[in-house]
């Protein structure tokens, strides 16, 4: 979460709590859904290198946005301005990893039973990607915490998605899987704007900004997935690999044996 920002606009003073308490739940969210995973054998530490750098990169981000709410709430802003800017470059690397793991997904035919996988070849990047624009709108606002710390909050919203898949009852949700998924990080901006009415009587601007991108961001994969542009992307993907033999539109059968995510990934 970078920020060189130092003073405050009055609005934005008494949100600390709100944004503190936030990021300690999305971090224990998406904790207890690896864990479990892990624990219930679905997960494995034979993954790829692939994979391990991934989830290094990812589980860092989500340790970097805690320990930036931390020092924002605790008054250590040299230390979140320093952090900041380690932040920012970490947000190519996760974007970069998270694309190529979808891809080597795809290509293996080792997509999620419960998605189509044209869809999540589809979401996983742009979710990246909306990611990336909240942040970076968040980054150019650093000077406006109220924006600032909003923005940041909505980014860090879509990357939920694999901890609620990993808490979630998959495989009963079907074909609304990842829409399932999307509604339940939703809630956390939602929880934003309920906690600005409640403290000030209205809602700040940023949630629009921020909550807009996020449902048009899942309207656009709709729009992609279903329409002829989302069945040549999965084919100029999927050419010459494992996963040109698997029907981009239909949910993959359930395994035959025990599920482990990630194993082939990057092979």
């Amino acid at each position: 979460m970078a920020t060189l920002t130092i003073h405050p606009r009055p609005s934005s003073i008494g949100d600390e709590r709100f944004f503190l308490r936030g990021a300690i739940a999305m971090t224990l969210l998406i904790f207890a859904g690896f864990s479990t995973q892990l624990a219930m054998g679905r997960s494995t530490f034979a993954s790829p290198l692939l994979v391990h750098f991934h989830a290094v990169v990812f589980m860092g981000w989500v340790v970097l946005y805690l320990l930036q709410n931390i020092f924002a709430a605790t008054g250590k802003m040299a230390l979140h301005r320093r952090l900041g800017w380690i932040a920012t470059g970490w947000i190519v690397a996760m974007v970069i990893l998270g694309c190529w793991v979808t891809v080597a997904m795809v290509r293996r035919g080792q997509v999620p039973f419960f998605f189509r996988p044209v869809n999540f070849l589809v979401f996983d990047p742009l979710s990246l990607f909306a990611f990336a624009g909240l942040t970076s709108a968040a980054i150019v606002m650093r000077r406006r915490t109220d924006w600032h710390r909003r923005l940041h909050f909505c980014a860090m919203s879509m990357l939920l998605g694999p901890g609620f898949g990993r808490l979630l009852p998959m495989p009963f949700l079907p074909p609304f899987a990842w829409e399932v998924t999307f509604a339940a990080s939703l809630l956390f901006p939602l929880a934003g704007v309920v906690a600005d009415v409640r403290r000030s009587g209205h809602v700040h601007p940023a949630w629009r900004w921020g909550i807009g991108t996020m449902i048009g961001t899942l309207l656009l994969i709709e729009l992609i997935t279903f329409s002829p542009v989302g069945g040549a992307i999965y084919g100029a993907v999927t050419r010459g690999s494992p996963g040109a033999a698997v029907a981009g539109m239909e949910f993959p059968p359930p395994p035959a044996g025990p599920l482990i995510t990630g194993r082939d990934a990057g092979r």
